[in-house]
């Protein structure tokens, strides 16, 4: 699972990537306005933005965030208390506003809360179990060797497995915003499928994708 953070603290900002990365996340950070509302369309599946950045401010980057991803979590984080930025960024849409300082800990169960995941294992039948924390597919309790792409393209559909994924949601997701074709998403679909149970991966005509698998409850 990716996730956008917008931070002009240096340190802050590294602090909050490791604290992620620990946590199982993939961690893309930038510090000025600009920047950022160029890597919104990456594919990412969280959003955490500071308000008082160069270049642009977080509030202008979350409108950006809703015109084109409206159900992708948004966190605003913010030294600013002020009553009216705090009520207009709970208007454009987002999610939870964290004031500054808070504990990383705070940080990281609003994220996990937001874009939590029913179980990280998929059972895709045959004995492949895919890891949605890890980033990895296993066959028999082994390694299944995914490229980049292939290991994207799985994260999406699993994360909602009832759930039909569009060629936009794919390109955006698992190109990580660059240009692609339908002959591309077939294409990978298609050297996937020599990987995995060909019929996990179900493709809806005119629509998209979803993935055929059952959820392996975590033990406890």
């Amino acid at each position: 699972m990716k996730v956008l953070v917008l931070e002009d603290n240096e340190r802050l900002c590294n602090l909050i990537k490791q604290a992620l990365s620990k946590s199982g996340y993939i961690v893309d950070t930038t510090n000025d306005g600009a920047e950022a509302l160029h890597m919104i369309a990456n594919g990412y599946s969280c959003f955490i933005l500071d308000i008082n950045v160069p270049s642009m401010d977080g509030i202008s980057i979350l409108e950006a965030v809703r015109m084109y991803h409206k159900d992708v979590p948004a966190i605003i984080i913010s030294s600013n208390h002020d009553l009216e930025k705090i009520q207009k960024s709970y208007e454009i849409g987002c999610d939870d506003y964290l004031k500054k300082p808070f504990f990383m800990y705070e940080l990281i169960k609003k994220v996990q809360k937001l874009c939590q995941i029913k179980s990280p294992l998929l059972n895709l039948g045959n004995g492949f179990i895919f890891d949605y924390n890890k980033h990895f597919l296993m066959k028999d309790g082994e390694e299944i060797k995914l490229a980049k792409k292939e290991i994207l393209f799985l994260e999406l559909l699993a994360k909602d497995i009832h759930r039909v994924f569009s060629f936009n949601e794919i390109e955006d997701f698992v190109w990580e915003g660059e240009e692609t074709t339908l002959i591309n998403v077939r294409a990978l679909v298609k050297r996937l499928r020599k990987k995995i149970p060909e019929k996990s991966i179900k493709i809806v005509k005119g629509i998209g994708y979803s993935i055929d698998a059952d959820e392996i409850p975590e033990q406890k």
